[in-house]
């Protein structure tokens, strides 16, 4: 049970932020999930958790997550929570289609049927793949019901590029600013520690600016900034006194204690300098063609490493056809939808857990009301 919840955070369970608001969230019609997140903040979810014995600590980001830093133990206060309360818990349990019946619905699944006055869908979609259960079958059911859907793309998921780069820098770090250009339009910016592996480029900013690699047509690039704190003048100035005071120095090692070594190689060899050079070979023309690549490292992208490797779904049930303060189908008392299957998605760092929480307590309140 909560074999997804317990891979987020890195093993650790990433359960809300400090700083929600709904500028952190995407979908067709976000405003959908504004009531609910404003209703049942952060502030809220804390509490419930507290009453389960389940404290918060808060990184210096505003990341929560439990004090014991173990996503196990969020899992197990929520499992030992439900048995208390009488719940049975089904595994390996396959929902195929569902019913309307006269008092409820009956669902159709690998291990039977079951009945219920009301039903909440809260399967999350395709993200973590087959292994965490997460293949997206449960909208293929609502789809065959008429309900209407946006296309599904991975989201907060590691960037594809073209490899001969990345992959002679695998396992490298460098701080960046990251920025997913299409069709020559900046489309996000995010900051953070970039790390280039043999099919393409991850970390934190990556991971942000990812959501609209495959929701987009054209050509897609990411532009790294390696010192964004200066500007393209102060970086040739910066290049050239380095040039003067280290002229003796071969260009294998003119950026050592400014940037990574390897990464500066790498630049030198794109700008076609042989690394034995020594730096007094650099004229002003090769200078800036160095300081312009620094603030503006472009790879253009091939994809995304796929929904098994992907935080969260971008896409889902359409919430045109749910209300958005109970999270109930239009079409269907009692069927409510909540959480990633629904056509929303937050940013990486609690963000849709707290989608998740807020979600379900607009439907159980909505429920208990009826």
């Amino acid at each position: 049970v909560a074999k997804k919840l317990i891979t987020t955070g890195n093993g650790r369970c990433n359960i809300t932020n400090r700083d929600i608001n709904i500028n952190r969230y995407h979908g067709e019609s976000v405003s959908f999930a504004e009531y609910a997140l404003l209703k049942y903040d952060n502030t809220v979810i804390e509490e419930f958790f507290t009453t389960l014995g389940v404290p918060f600590f808060f990184d210096e980001q505003g990341k929560a997550y439990p004090y014991s830093l173990q996503a196990s133990s969020v899992v197990d206060a929520l499992r030992f929570a439900s048995e208390e309360l009488g719940v049975e818990v089904f595994t390996q349990t396959t929902v195929s289609d569902y019913e309307k019946t006269q008092n409820g619905f009956s669902l159709k699944t690998s291990n039977g049927d079951f009945f219920g006055k009301t039903v909440i869908a809260a399967a999350g979609l395709c993200s973590g793949g087959k292994a965490l259960g997460s293949t997206g079958g449960l909208l293929s059911v609502f789809k065959k019901h008429g309900y209407s859907t946006v296309a599904t793309t991975p989201a907060i998921v590691q960037i594809k590029t073209e490899p001969t780069v990345v992959r002679s820098l695998k396992g490298i770090k460098v701080n960046a600013d990251a920025t997913l250009v299409v069709n020559k339009k900046t489309v996000r910016r995010e900051f953070g520690e970039v790390l280039f592996c043999d099919y393409g480029l991850s970390g934190p900013p990556v991971l942000q600016i990812s959501r609209a690699v495959e929701r987009t047509a054209g050509a897609v690039s990411v532009v790294l900034d390696l010192m964004p704190e200066f500007s393209f003048g102060e970086i040739v100035n910066m290049l050239e006194l380095r040039s003067k005071n280290l002229s003796k120095r071969s260009l294998e090692e003119f950026f050592t204690g400014l940037l990574n070594k390897r990464v500066g190689q790498v630049l030198f060899k794109l700008i076609g300098c042989g690394l034995r050079d020594k730096t007094s070979t650099l004229d002003d023309i090769k200078l800036k063609r160095l300081a312009s690549l620094m603030k503006n490292w472009q790879f253009t992208v091939t994809g995304t490493t796929g929904f098994a490797n992907s935080q969260v779904t971008a896409g889902g049930l359409d919430t045109n056809e749910f209300n958005p303060k109970t999270m109930e189908s239009k079409s269907s008392a009692g069927l409510y939808a909540i959480g990633e299957i629904l056509d929303i998605d937050g940013d990486c760092g609690g963000f849709n857990l707290q989608w998740a929480w807020s979600s379900a307590f607009c439907a159980v309140d909505a429920i208990g009301n009826n």
